[in-house]
């Protein structure tokens, strides 16, 4: 947790999900050059004269050093080999303000934790309020989920009622607002619930959840709210996004990601795309 402009934040948490070696990526070198006689590693010298087998191939995956791609990264800077090595992340706890960064990095793979399909349980909550509840049973209640970086409760619970305001705005500009936000087999709860919030809410979380609930809802959250995605960078990506996101003119959030992706990389890429200090 860290404070920044007088707001406190939780930290992403990172585990490097799996990663393809330098091995290929020496692979990829020694074909443009024809020199796979001249490799300190035996796998790749018998490339020379052998195609490899999958025994071969779990060698070569599992290479920790290369001089020929250390040479090509920090002599020749001939970067486009390293796009043969590819690591995957999975990244719980950053922002919606930090995926927008992210889409900025052009060559990356990346699976975000979906609005469409995951609203259901705050949309309940607000449904639940308005029947025999309160705003502040929306907000106790979404205080729960623990859904943004922020950790100043007294500014989260600033954030929910501005949700709450949106919604009993949106509530009140539509004809059915049950039909865009229940499951229709979930209505008769409403009336079997009315009065008793917390069961109803319960009811509505045990019911069939709406599908793409998030499309009617989405404009109620901000950048403040935390999402969980993978991402996949092949290696000249990576050390791009290091460069420019460990930075200190980078946004801080995305600054932090970038330091636990950090983290959680082995030095063997490390040592090719982070100049030695």
């Amino acid at each position: 947790m860290e404070e920044i402009y007088g707001i406190k934040y939780t930290k992403p948490e990172v585990v490097l999900l799996q990663d393809t070696g330098i091995g290929v990526a020496e692979s990829a070198a020694r074909t443009c050059y024809d020199s796979f006689t001249n490799s300190e590693n035996e796998v790749i010298k018998n490339i020379e004269h052998t195609m490899p087998n999958a025994e071969m191939c779990e060698e070569i995956n599992s290479i920790e050093d290369s001089a020929l791609l250390d040479d090509l990264a920090w002599t020749y800077f001939h970067h486009s080999i390293l796009e043969h090595a590819n690591l995957s992340f999975l990244i719980r706890g950053t922002s919606r303000g930090v995926l927008q960064e992210h889409a900025r990095h052009r060559i990356q793979a990346i699976s975000v934790r979906s609005t469409r399909y995951t609203m259901s349980g705050l949309i309940n909550a607000f449904v639940a309020s308005k029947h025999g509840g309160n705003r502040d049973f929306f907000i106790d209640k979404v205080l729960e989920f623990d859904m943004f970086v922020t950790s100043d409760i007294s500014y989260n619970r600033l954030e929910i009622g501005a949700m709450y305001d949106k919604l009993e705005y949106q509530s009140q500009s539509v004809d059915d607002f049950h039909s865009i936000a229940v499951a229709k087999s979930s209505i008769p709860f409403i009336s079997e619930h009315q009065g008793n919030p917390q069961a109803l809410y319960n009811a509505l979380q045990a019911g069939k959840k709406k599908r793409n609930v998030g499309d009617a809802f989405k404009h109620i959250i901000s950048d403040n709210v935390k999402v969980d995605m993978v991402v996949t960078f092949n290696l000249r990506s990576l050390k791009n996004y290091f460069t420019l996101r460990d930075s200190g003119a980078a946004f801080f959030q995305i600054r932090w990601l970038a330091q636990a992706m950090m983290q959680v990389t082995p030095k063997k890429y490390l040592d090719l795309i982070i100049k030695k200090k």
